[in-house]
């Protein structure tokens, strides 16, 4: 933790933004998510401060629970990484079918079988499976109205370790009924944070009395000038991911048109072949 009163020092900070695992792939690129902007910060998240336990509360196709997942499995680090969903969807992720839950659970299974555990059920439900303090690392991606994120926050609490930081997906969303960036206007009055502005917003959350070095720097330096050079380097970190994703889904479209042609060519070629019979049964009445 950032002794009280010691100024904060981009220098000290980045220091402690060790290079390598911000430039990790992501463990499954391609798939439809608006987190990938920021996989390079959760990457160096656990790489820097070792978390014995993350939780994460709406997981969907799993980007940024892979993500934790990953760095963890390459520094060989004891964390344990629990997903907590439904595997349904809600009104603001949209509604999906089992697929979903059974492609991610294939693929934990092959790669994480020791790191990872799903849990498929209501938030509330798993409460009792995870031990009172003993969260580092906890990160908040429900439904997204105000009430929700106020009620998973207050519920998960005592779950937090003295070392927890929480994560908040969407604080810049403020379409429809989103209501993540009001929750958080009120939070931070209470914690040491720095809010990400790039790919609809993430906050980081100091809510244990013995943070993280690495995030106590972060959090130090939010109201200082050096918050904006932060922001524009994971910014542009996170924009190579969000490309790549980009290019997989124009490759996925491709295809797909591809096949779309291949069928109407199809179709277009017998249509072709009953003309020309129509025709050649037509010459004699034509004779």
């Amino acid at each position: 933790m950032v002794a009280p009163g010691r100024r904060a020092s981009l220098p000290a900070l980045l220091a402690s933004f060790e290079a390598e695992p911000l430039f990790w792939p992501a463990a499954r690129p391609g798939l439809e998510s608006a987190w990938y902007g920021h996989v390079p910060f959760a990457h160096w998240l656990v790489a820097a401060t070792s978390p014995r336990r993350v939780v994460e509360l709406g997981t969907h196709n799993g980007v940024s629970f892979l993500a934790f997942c990953e760095a963890a499995r390459r520094r060989a680090l004891p964390t344990h990484c629990t997903a907590v969903d439904l595997w349904q969807g809600d009104a603001h992720a949209g509604f999906y079918d089992n697929s979903v839950h059974a492609t991610l659970s294939a693929f934990i299974d092959r790669h994480y079988p020791r790191t990872a555990s799903l849990l498929r059920m209501r938030f509330d439900q798993a409460l009792a499976h995870i031990d009172d303090a003993s969260i580092d690392l906890l990160h908040i991606d429900g439904r997204h109205r105000y009430a929700d994120v106020w009620a998973d926050f207050s519920a998960w609490r005592c779950k937090l370790s003295p070392r927890g930081v929480v994560l908040f997906h969407d604080t810049e969303e403020r379409r429809e009924d989103f209501g993540v960036h009001q929750f958080w206007a009120e939070i931070t009055r209470q914690f040491p944070h720095f809010n990400f502005t790039h790919a609809h917003g993430l906050g980081v959350l100091a809510v244990g009395p013995d943070t993280p070095e690495p995030v106590a720097l972060l959090t130090a330096c939010a109201t200082h000038a050096v918050a904006s050079t932060i922001q524009d380097r994971f910014a542009a970190l996170g924009a190579r991911f969000e490309a790549e994703q980009a290019l997989h889904a124009a490759r996925r479209d491709n295809a797909t048109l591809r096949a779309h042609v291949a069928n109407l060519q199809a179709h277009i070629n017998a249509l072709g072949a009953y003309t020309a019979e129509l025709e050649s049964a037509a010459a004699p009445a034509r004779a």
